[in-house]
């Protein structure tokens, strides 16, 4: 795969996610303005609730934008590794506002418990009823956005989706409770309105470990390391792989490998294997945006002679034997 088509290649799985997230954030502004006048017009804290669940995915969905503009930028001397990881800062920021912005609307869900409620219109069941509907088509479009361009950004928004889905059927649960059981049930509301502050509380939680882990350099998913490692071993003159190091920055990968090969090659001959590895790697894996690869002698090929008083000591090539760009 030449440079320019793994260029335009990561340029189609931005515009793709980068749709994915635009139309979310759409669909989330409209639904907000409809639930929380909703909320308003019939004081249902529930819908209120669910409003500001919409809201903050509102934000969540306006900062990942600027976030993959930002990481689309090149590399510059400030920045070697690029600015992949916007994605990541940007989530554990809006993570924390959503957290945040949850125990306000418990806060005032609880002090508000027992106080006069109003029968909820009709028309509120309306608004649940269609949240729901369009909360579930968004899923199901993003996971099919996320499944075809790998972007774990995206399948995690889209299940974030669902999340509100169920939320909504617990709005709309809610909701009807009251409509239909009169005034004696208006505690039901309430109830919905606690359930989707704890949805939301517990997709913050969710949103800032992930994105926590991700600035922490985690491991990839094993199941990833592993094609990467077999890919390598594929490769003629790698006799093992001693050490891979697979890191996730925004919907990209970074990967350090360290591959065993024949002691006594050239530098030369050596240096041209860690390219190949290198190549089929970026090759194969349209998700890493580059590949560190290290070479290591392996132990059981033509091992060197130890040192001697006769010789003086010898270099060994596993104290830093070469690095592949």
């Amino acid at each position: 795969m030449q440079s320019g088509d793994r260029h335009e290649d990561r340029d189609a799985v931005y515009r793709d996610v980068t749709r994915a997230a635009g139309f979310g954030l759409l669909a989330n502004c409209l639904l907000a303005a409809a639930k929380l006048a909703g909320g308003i017009a019939g004081q249902s804290f529930a819908l209120i609730a669910d409003a500001i669940n919409s809201l903050g995915d509102v934000v969540t969905t306006i900062v990942v934008l600027i976030a993959f503009r930002v990481a689309q930028k090149p590399a510059d001397p400030e920045h070697p590794y690029g600015h992949t990881r916007a994605e990541g800062i940007a989530a554990s920021n809006v993570a924390l506002l959503i957290i945040v912005s949850a125990v306000l609307v418990a806060w005032e869900t609880v002090t508000h418990l027992g106080a006069p409620r109003i029968m909820p219109p009709g028309w509120t069941l309306w608004v649940a009823g269609i949240n729901v509907v369009v909360k579930e088509g968004l899923y199901h479009y993003k996971v099919r956005v996320g499944r075809r361009t790998g972007s774990t950004a995206i399948i995690a928004n889209a299940w974030d989706h669902r999340g509100d889905a169920l939320c909504a059927l617990a709005v709309l649960a809610g909701l009807s409770a009251v409509r239909w059981g009169g005034p004696g049930l208006a505690w039901a509301d309430s109830a919905a309105s606690l359930l989707v502050v704890g949805a939301i509380v517990w997709s913050g939680v969710a949103l800032f470990r992930r994105s926590g882990s991700e600035l922490m350099d985690v491991q990839a998913e094993p199941e990833l390391v592993n094609q990467i490692r077999s890919a390598a071993l594929r490769v003629e003159g790698v006799a093992d792989v001693e050490t891979l190091w697979v890191r996730k920055s925004g919907i990209e990968y970074f990967a350090d490998i360290h591959i065993e090969v024949d002691a006594e090659m050239t530098v030369a001959r050596g240096h041209r294997i860690g390219h190949d590895v290198k190549d089929r790697l970026m090759h194969e894996f349209s998700a890493l945006r580059d590949v560190l690869v290290h070479l290591e002698p392996h132990p059981h090929i033509h091992p060197q002679p130890p040192p001697s008083a006769a010789t003086g000591p010898q270099s060994h090539s596993s104290g830093n034997p070469c690095q592949v760009r």
